[in-house]
C-alpha cells in the first residue's frame, strides 16, 4: 500500500469569533495639585526590577533588543535559530544593575498510551528550565544561557511513541517506537555580539552542549507545537542536533537576513544522560535565515555529520532542511502559529525525506494544537547491524490544553491529545493494523 498523507496543519474553524468588548478609559479626575508639592518622582535612582510576563499581548512591541542583533528579542529562539518577531516570549525578566536576567520553565506530567503489539503505556515527566543572563559589551551584548531537562528520570527506555526512532539510550539497542530521553544539560552556552552598522551585527556562539546552525528551532521551542508533550517522529531529520556536545557558530546579520556557519561534534549524546560529554568539532552546518515580515521566519540549512550514531561507527550523514514559521495575532485575543518543515537525511546512497506541518490557536487560556508528519524510515524493522528498507509512515495528532493563572508568574494547565498513525501493509501486522493510535493526558506547571 502506498501511503499518501496530506501534510497540512489541522483546520481550525474560525467562523464565529466573538467581538471583543470595546476598551473603555476611566474618566480622569480633575483634581488640582497642591501648589506646595512638586510632581512626585516616577523612579528611584537605582533601577527597579522589571518583573512581567512578556506574552500577554501577542502584538506588543518588545522594548528589548535581541542578544545577537538589533531586532526584537522575540525573534530569538533555541540556540541561534530565528522565529517570527510576533512569536510568544514567555520569560520572567529581572534587572540587576546592568544585567538582564530571564527565567522560563515548564514541567509536564504525562500519562502515555500507544496501542498495538508495538505500543506500551508509561507515565513520565518532561519539560525544561531555562535561564539567561545578558550584559552590554561594547556596542553589543554578552549572553549566557543554561537549559535543564527532567528527561533522564524516564530511564533508558524513554517513553512509548509509535513510529519514532533514533539514538540509543543504553549503548546497545536502538530505540524504535519510543522517544529517547534528552540529557539533563540541554544547553550551556555563551555568545557575544557586536553591531557593525544600522541593523547589522556579527556574533560568536559556543556551547557545551549547544545547538548548531541547522534546521528550524527545536520542537519544544516552536510556538506552533510547544504545548504538545509529544516529540515529532521527524525529530531526527529536522532538529535532533539541538543537543550537541561541542558547538562553535559564527554569523553575520544584515537586517532581516542571517548567515551562519557552525563547527560541532556530530555524535549524538550517549547513554549517560546526566553528564557533560566532549568530542572533536568534526561536523559542519550552514544556515541562511530570512524574516521577510514580522509574521514569518524562513530558513534553509545543510549539514555534514561525522559519525553521528553510536551504534553505526564510521557511517556519516548529510542532511538538508528548509522551514517556514508563522505567528500572528489574527484577532484581538486570538493567536495563530504554524510551521511547515522538510528535512532530508542521506546515508550512503539512500536519501530519505521527512515532512511536518504544525499549528496552534490560542485564546483566553485555551490552546488547540495539531501536527501532521510523514517520514521515510529505515530503522523500524532494521537488522541490528544495518538499515532496512525505507517505509513511508505518517502521523496526525490533535490536542488541547487549558491553562489557569494561579499566581502572578505561575500557571497550571491540563490537556490531552489523540494521534492516529499510518503504516503501509508491509509492516501493518507488526503494528496490529494500518492505523494504530496513541493518546496522552497531561498536567503542567509553567513559570512565565
Amino acid at each position: 500500500m502506498k501511503l499518501r498523507l496530506l501534510i497540512a496543519a489541522s483546520a481550525l474553524a474560525l467562523a464565529h469569533l466573538a467581538a471583543p468588548a470595546a476598551a473603555q478609559d476611566m474618566p480622569g479626575m480633575q483634581m488640582p495639585m497642591p501648589e506646595q508639592k512638586p510632581p512626585a518622582k516616577t523612579a528611584p535612582q537605582v533601577p527597579a526590577p522589571m518583573n512581567m510576563p512578556m506574552d500577554e499581548h501577542a502584538g506588543h512591541e518588545m522594548a528589548m533588543a535581541g542578544a545577537l542583533g538589533s531586532y526584537p528579542m522575540t525573534r530569538e529562539s533555541s540556540g541561534t535559530a530565528w522565529q517570527p518577531d510576533e512569536s510568544e516570549h514567555s520569560a520572567l525578566h529581572v534587572m540587576s544593575g546592568d544585567w538582564t536576567l530571564m527565567v522560563h520553565g515548564v514541567l509536564n506530567l504525562v500519562a502515555d498510551h500507544q496501542s498495538g503489539p508495538r505500543g506500551d503505556n508509561k507515565a513520565f515527566a518532561s519539560g525544561m528550565l531555562m535561564g539567561m543572563a545578558q550584559h552590554p559589551l561594547g556596542n553589543g551584548t554578552l549572553q549566557f544561557k543554561a537549559m535543564l531537562s527532567p528527561d533522564p528520570l524516564m530511564g533508558a527506555s524513554g517513553y512509548p511513541l509509535l513510529l519514532a526512532s533514533g539514538e540509543t539510550a543504553n549503548g546497545r539497542d536502538r530505540l524504535i517506537d519510543r522517544q529517547h530521553p534528552h540529557d539533563l544539560f540541554m544547553e550551556l552556552s555563551a555568545s557575544v555580539s557586536q553591531n557593525i552598522g544600522k541593523g547589522s551585527s556579527v556574533f560568536l556562539y559556543a556551547g557545551l552542549p549547544g545547538e548548531p546552525a541547522f534546521g528550524p528551532p527545536a520542537f519544544m521551542h516552536r510556538e506552533a507545537i510547544m504545548d504538545s508533550p509529544e516529540a515529532p517522529i521527524s525529530h531526527h531529520w529536522l532538529d535532533s542536533t539541538h543537543i550537541s556536545f561541542g558547538v562553535v557558530t559564527a554569523a553575520l546579520v544584515l537586517g532581516n537576513v542571517k548567515a551562519e556557519v557552525s563547527r560541532f561534534n556530530g555524535r549524538e549524546p550517549d547513554q549517560h544522560r546526566w553528564n557533560i560529554e566532549a568530542g572533536p568539532l568534526d561536523s559542519t552546518a550552514v544556515r541562511l535565515s530570512w524574516n521577510p515580515t514580522r509574521e514569518w521566519s524562513l530558513q534553509g540549512s545543510w549539514g555534514h555529520f561525522t559519525d553521528p550514531e553510536q551504534l553505526e561507527p564510521g557511517v556519516n550523514q548529510k542532511r538538508w532542511s528548509a522551514s517556514a514559521l508563522y505567528a500572528h495575532e489574527i484577532a484581538p485575543g486570538w493567536k495563530l502559529a504554524g510551521t511547515l518543515a522538510w528535512g532530508r537525511k542521506t546515508i550512503d546512497d539512500h536519501k530519505d525525506d521527512a515532512y511536518a506541518a504544525e499549528a496552534s490557536l490560542k485564546h483566553a487560556g485555551w490552546t488547540a494544537f495539531g501536527r501532521a508528519e510523514m517520514t521515510e524510515n529505515r530503522e523500524l524493522v532494521a537488522d541490528p547491524d544495518e538499515h532496512g528498507p525505507a517505509y513511508r509512515v505518517g502521523k496526525v495528532s490533535l490536542g488541547a490544553v487549558r491553562d489557569f493563572r494561579v499566581a502572578k508568574n505561575l500557571s497550571l494547565g491540563a490537556g490531552g491529545l489523540l494521534a492516529v498513525n499510518f503504516v503501509p501493509d508491509a509492516v501493518a501486522t507488526l503494528y496490529g493494523g494500518n492505523n494504530p493510535v496513541g493518546a496522552m493526558a497531561f498536567v503542567r506547571v509553567k513559570l512565565n
